[in-house]
């Protein structure tokens, strides 16, 4: 599943050339750095790649989100529509630009169903930003007519599905803007990084500036620098950068095996009378890092995901978990902050402790979802493969 998978010489390398000339700083130095702008590569190899105009690297996925909703002018009062199954991110960045959260209820791909986001528009709605989870692809063609019906932005949260496609085009490339992380545990890793993707010049050159304390890069002497916006340090090092430059060149190889991979234990499994699987737009651009499976009931799926843990298969019961879905974010709930938010801000937030995700809950609730290591062997992923049918089977039985 993730890129620290294989981890090898080419990582080091890269982080070898950084450390050689000791600038660690993505910006200036120019007479000293041994002419190694591994930021700046990384950023033109993804460029290249997903055909897309410009990328500005980040120091995480979280303030790539917060980067793209700053540079599309989302702000006070703004609302922001997400799904109700993604990571505490999503919703933490809206909050952060002083906009609202509008949670919306997830269908069968297991990103956010376009009737429910319909339904959740008002005169606030700037934009609809679906979460590409667990790598694969919102509804995008739906959720794109949706947006310019309403002439509201598309952001896509592809944070989890870094390399998958959608009728030929990457994920976070269909939008007015896409996001992506490459933490330790994502497709690629940079260790912590993240970039921001559009084919807006005015968008980039804002997340150029913003991401950089609003320095505006014109010219070498970095104190000499105007600044026409305010800024944070959102800057990826060039450590970091070097990383993901080596793990971006394996790639292809990493989805080449997350889909092999996937396809064989998938394919194992289609016999079971009971078992449902999750719904993929387009399965041929599934970057194949996660299976997700549906159970019968809310009770099948838990001991599913319990026996397949008691057997050494890990998995997620997102149901459950803390961090991807609604039921668990009680700090979300109860808006527990470590400073108060304006009057205004609280009193615009919906009331999610008594909000209606009936919809969800029930698709959440029979979901049990597998990673696809890179480093099994043919041998161990047969025996996988039975194991994790033998205890579905044994469980539905």
């Amino acid at each position: 599943m993730p890129g620290y998978e294989l981890w090898g010489e080419e990582e080091k390398k890269h982080l070898n050339d950084v450390i050689e000339s000791g600038i660690l700083m993505r910006y200036n130095f120019e007479s000293v750095r041994n002419n190694h702008w591994k930021a700046k590569e990384l950023e033109h190899a993804i460029e290249k790649k997903m055909h897309v105009g410009h990328v500005q690297l980040t120091s995480s996925g979280t303030t790539a989100l917060i980067t793209a909703l700053n540079v599309a002018g989302v702000g006070a009062g703004d609302e922001v529509i997400l799904p109700t199954f993604t990571f505490v991110a999503s919703f933490e960045a809206v909050l952060g630009v002083g906009a609202i959260p509008v949670l919306v209820d997830v269908d069968n791909t297991l990103t956010m169903d376009p009737k429910s986001v319909e339904n959740a528009i008002t005169s606030r709605t700037k934009v609809i930003m679906p979460v590409h989870m667990c790598g694969s692809m919102a509804d995008i063609s739906a959720l794109q007519s949706i947006a310019k019906k309403h002439s509201i932005l598309l952001i896509e949260d592809a944070c989890q599905s870094f390399g998958a496609t959608y009728n030929g085009k990457y994920l976070g490339t269909i939008g007015d803007i896409g996001c992506f992380s490459f933490d330790f545990v994502k497709t690629i890793t940079c260790g912590e990084g993240g970039a921001m993707i559009t084919n807006n010049e005015e968008y980039y050159k804002h997340a150029d500036q913003y991401t950089d304390h609003g320095h505006d890069h014109v010219g070498t002497n970095r104190g000499a620098e105007s600044h026409p916006y305010l800024g944070l340090n959102y800057r990826i090092s060039e450590l970091n950068a070097a990383v993901g430059l080596a793990q971006f060149g394996k790639l292809d190889t990493i989805l080449s095996i997350q889909r092999k991979n996937k396809k064989f234990i998938k394919d194992s499994l289609q016999t079971i009378e009971g078992l449902e699987f999750r719904r993929i737009p387009d399965e041929n651009g599934d970057n194949a890092s996660f299976l997700s499976i549906f159970l019968p009931s809310q009770e099948k799926a838990r001991n599913v995901s319990q026996a397949l843990a008691s057997n050494g298969i890990g998995n997620a019961y997102w149901f459950d978990n803390n961090w991807h879905y609604i039921r668990k974010w009680d700090h979300l709930k109860l808006i527990k902050t470590l400073a108060p938010l304006y009057k205004e801000h609280k009193e615009l937030l919906p009331n999610y402790a008594n909000a209606d995700y009936s919809q969800s809950n029930e698709i959440m609730s029979k979901t049990v979802t597998i990673p696809i290591s890179l480093l099994w062997t043919e041998q161990e992923l047969t025996k996988k493969a039975e194991i994790i049918k033998n205890t579905i089977e044994n469980q539905l039985s």
